[in-house]
């Protein structure tokens, strides 16, 4: 029959399954900033500014989720939905001297802006130099 064979013979198909390893933490509120600053001195923070409206945005979001490997899916990623939070977005770009772009990656070590990329530069991110 061949048409209703996955149907009718019971035969499922497989789904593959994409293993994730980012964990997204939001970054919701200006009194996160102190605190992600403290925790950059012990380890890499990274800030993904997002637009919600922008398709450039959404692609390199996803394409960036994908740049994540077991090595570096313990890496503290802030997610910061840049119009809900426009006050949260001004000062990340205050505290750390970093010119305001969407899509946006910032790197932050010692309290400090070490490396930040945009738009589709953010998609070839090597994020294990950063380990």
């Amino acid at each position: 029959m061949g048409l209703f064979d996955g149907i009718f013979n019971g035969k499922k198909e497989e789904r593959v399954v994409e293993e994730k390893y980012i964990h997204w933490i939001p970054l919701t509120s200006l009194d996160q900033l102190p605190i992600l600053t403290k925790e950059s001195e012990t380890e890499t923070v990274l800030i993904f500014k997002h637009s919600t409206r922008c398709g450039i945005s959404r692609m390199v979001l996803k394409q960036f989720e994908k740049l994540f490997t077991e090595e570096t899916s313990n890496m503290k990623t802030y997610y910061l939905d840049l119009l809900n939070h426009r006050d949260v977005s001004d000062e990340v770009g205050y505290l750390f001297q970093v010119h305001h772009q969407s899509p946006q990656l910032i790197v932050l070590r010692n309290g400090t802006a070490i490396a930040h990329s945009n738009h589709y530069d953010i998609t070839e991110t090597n994020l294990s130099r950063f380990i």
